[in-house]
């Protein structure tokens, strides 16, 4: 018999739902017939979304038409996110309290209250400006593939590396998000359980500012695991571990 409490997936910027295959792969194949039952959502613009025009939205949009997803289901939800999806989870758990009873974070990001994401960002190196994240190469001087893959690819072998980054280029947020929302709603959501899941050898969000992160989104629960950023695919037995004792923990 399954869980009565099932795995909402909400993806990162540049990426959408099929980003999860391989965690819900996993999860299958840990927790067999007793798995529980996952869903996964699409930021307009990206997954099974690609092709729409998002240039009118903003976050409120998302968050609402994503809440109309997650009513739809008509189930009560562990509701997690991996990167960009930090800055849409807990308005989202807000908007849907009555079904959200956990939240997981995987090297997810948030800037803070009145901050824009494009400003956290910043443009500079890292280790240049405290106030900003940085990047680990200058984007002036290097394509988007060597940025993507010093991003997300920094623990893959050259195979996976090359098949990752195939799967990337379809998928785009609604610009807003970034570069004009300020409004985050951390707090709003304190009394909502959350996990935050470091990610040692995260590249672009570095562990020390994934430990600010989980503290802007009250996550009191910390779980580190020894990857790059995309550990949904370097790593996704230990993320379906971790989500499945989060299962586990809810009955």
């Amino acid at each position: 018999m399954r869980p009565p409490v099932a795995i909402a997936f909400l993806h990162g910027g540049k990426q959408g739902s099929w980003i999860w295959d391989e965690v819900r792969a996993a999860i299958a194949l840990q927790a067999g017939p007793d798995a529980p039952e996952t869903l996964t959502l699409d930021v307009p613009g990206c997954g099974t979304k690609r092709g729409r025009d998002v240039a009118s939205l903003a976050l409120g949009d998302v968050v609402e038409e994503l809440a109309d997803d997650l009513a739809a289901s008509g189930r009560r939800l562990i509701l997690v996110g991996h990167s960009q999806a930090g800055t849409v989870l807990p308005r989202l758990a807000a908007a849907r309290r009555d079904q959200v009873a956990k939240l997981v974070y995987l090297t997810c990001s948030v800037p803070e209250e009145g901050q824009t994401l494009a400003a956290m960002l910043g443009t500079g190196l890292q280790g240049t400006n405290d106030a900003e994240i940085g990047w680990p190469l200058d984007p002036a001087t290097h394509s988007p593939d060597q940025l993507f893959a010093e991003m997300f690819c920094n623990d893959m072998d050259d195979a996976e590396r090359d098949a990752f980054l195939g799967r990337l280029g379809g998928d785009d947020w609604p610009a807003a998000c970034a570069v004009t929302d300020t409004q985050w709603g951390c707090a709003a959501v304190r009394d909502i359980p959350a996990r935050y899941v470091i990610a040692l050898r995260d590249t672009i969000l570095t562990p020390p500012w994934q430990e600010r992160f989980a503290a802007r989104l009250n996550a009191a629960s910390i779980t580190r695991v020894d990857a790059g950023h995309q550990l949904l695919q370097t790593r996704p037995q230990a993320v379906a571990e971790i989500l499945l004792a989060e299962v586990k923990d809810t009955l």
